[in-house]
């Protein structure tokens, strides 16, 4: 099977916002106590912090971090996490039917954060709570003193200001399961008096309102309408939600999939555009995609959604173990995020540890990666720079998600000195290699600087803290020959391609 693909130094998509390569921690299973956070174990710093974790999340360069929440966030009080930790009360998270100790708290993530070379992203709670706790919250964070909040957040230790930039207008409130729901209407008036407050105290904040939770909600999309309709002058963001899942085992439907990530994003811009247009504003509104990862594999077990937990303390929730083929539907994921970078200007793989995440780790053990950790990497660290047109001329497929799916899954980015461009390549293909052909008009092709693959003959081999069973190899059987990249794909495979010019 062949494929020709053509990309041009002038024809550009965006300049890449650095955080569509984002991820979120949330207050879930063992996503922070026992994940990021673990008292004890060997690697643990003076603040409790596990060294193994903090390293691996450095390897990622996640330019944000969300948090806490998720659905944690519509039931939660802020005020619960800060202060001296023997004086927090202990509270009962009714989103997840756990017990939440409070430990750690909007000071303690920050602390994390700058440990972690990443900036925080936090969400108000815009279900029980409202405009005070929102207002209060935000000058405890950023004011720099001479106010009650911003004197107490010295009092706790923090003498400088915490200088959150990115505020998301709580989480997921078109969702029925979510504390205190609202319609798209109710949503859409808070968000908007909440966020022109915010403004009020920095006009320079970027904040997400709330978008849908997945595009198969009964509110889809007139949610986006109605609520940018609202408060589209006083946000920067909507944010967007989805996970793949793979329950019939359909290798070529799952892989397909990526696809209706694209007709999603490409819908709510329209919206956007609509809303822009109707209130005639100048104002730009961009998809902050603050959740999305494969997540079934723990449902699959039965070990999901609170059930059976008895209110315990960071219980075994959500971890889904990763295997091969997950590898090939997230990096056409982060493709997609490439190529609508115009529109999509943070992204949050969701979660970050243990909570179906691309780092797992064992309480009191070590930490690994998972398979989807490569891809993610990859993405981090070549994918910053400016997104290109690629034009792909390849056979497709019809799946069950959609219809035409090309076999062949590209982005393409030029490197911010200008030097090199990094093609990210799937092969869907369950049997055939592609032989590919590669035109760079306007550039001057001088050699491959490097090929890397990730292929394994078993689509369902997993990653544990004892073998590695998929993980990068350096690619072979590509060359630059008549200044045009040349080569061969196997089928079922992961490659980032990167040329010097």
């Amino acid at each position: 099977m062949k494929a020709r693909i053509a990309v041009h130094r002038d024809f550009k998509i965006a300049t890449i916002d650095n955080r569509i390569y984002g991820a979120f921690l949330e207050h879930l299973g063992r996503a922070v106590y026992g994940g990021i956070y673990e008292p004890g174990h060997a690697t643990a710093d003076k603040d409790g912090f596990r060294g193994d974790v903090l390293e691996l999340v450095r390897g990622l360069n996640a330019p944000v971090v969300r948090y806490p929440g998720g659905n944690f966030v519509s039931n939660y009080d802020w005020l619960d996490g800060i202060g001296p930790k023997d004086q927090r009360p202990v509270r009962l998270d009714y989103a997840w039917k756990t017990s939440e100790t409070n430990e750690v708290g909007t000071d303690e993530f920050i602390r994390w954060c700058k440990k972690a070379g990443t900036e925080p992203m936090l969400a108000v709670n815009l279900g029980s709570k409202g405009f005070t706790e929102a207002l209060a919250m935000l000058e405890y964070c950023n004011h720099p003193g001479g106010s009650y909040w911003s004197d107490l957040r010295k009092k706790n230790g923090s003498k400088d200001p915490h200088n959150v930039k990115v505020w998301c207008l709580g989480n997921e409130m078109d969702g029925p399961w979510q504390m205190n729901h609202r319609t798209g209407y109710e949503y859409g008036r808070i968000a908007n008096e909440v966020g022109r407050g915010m403004k009020v105290f920095d006009p320079t904040l970027e904040l997400v309102a709330c978008g849908s939770s997945h595009a198969n909600m009964p509110t889809y999309p007139d949610w986006e309408a109605e609520v940018l309709g609202e408060c589209y002058d006083n946000v920067d963001y909507i944010s967007l939600h989805t996970y793949w899942d793979n329950w019939d085992d359909d290798y070529l439907n799952f892989v397909a999939k990526s696809v209706l990530l694209d007709r999603y994003i490409h819908t709510v811009g329209g919206i956007i555009d609509y809303v822009k247009a109707k209130k005639r504003s100048k104002h730009d509104v961009y998809i902050s995609f603050d959740e999305w990862n494969v997540w079934y594999h723990s449902r699959k077990q039965g070990v999901s959604d609170g059930e059976g937990v008895n209110w315990a303390k960071a219980p075994s929730l959500l971890e889904d173990v990763y295997n091969f083929e997950d590898v090939l539907l997230v990096g056409c994921a982060l493709n997609t995020f490439i190529r609508r970078s115009d529109r999509v200007r943070v992204a949050c793989i969701a979660q970050l540890v243990n909570v179906i995440a691309p780092i797992m780790t064992e309480t009191g053990g070590p930490a690994w990666k998972q398979t989807i950790y490569y891809p993610y990497y990859y993405a981090s660290l070549y994918g910053r720079g400016d997104a290109l047109n690629v034009a792909v001329d390849v056979p497709a497929y019809d799946a069950k998600v959609a219809d035409d799916v090309p076999y062949l899954d590209v982005s393409a980015v030029q490197s911010p000195d200008g030097k090199s461009v990094a093609f990210f390549i799937v092969n869907r293909h369950p049997d055939e290699a592609m032989t590919i052909d590669i035109d760079m008009a306007g550039f001057a092709p001088k050699a491959i600087a490097e090929h890397i693959t990730i292929a394994n003959p078993d689509l369902k081999a997993v990653n544990t803290a004892r073998k590695q069973a998929v993980a990068p190899q350096a690619g072979k059987g590509v060359s630059l020959r008549d200044g045009a990249v040349k080569g061969k794909l196997a089928p079922r495979s992961y490659h980032v391609l990167r040329v010097s010019v």
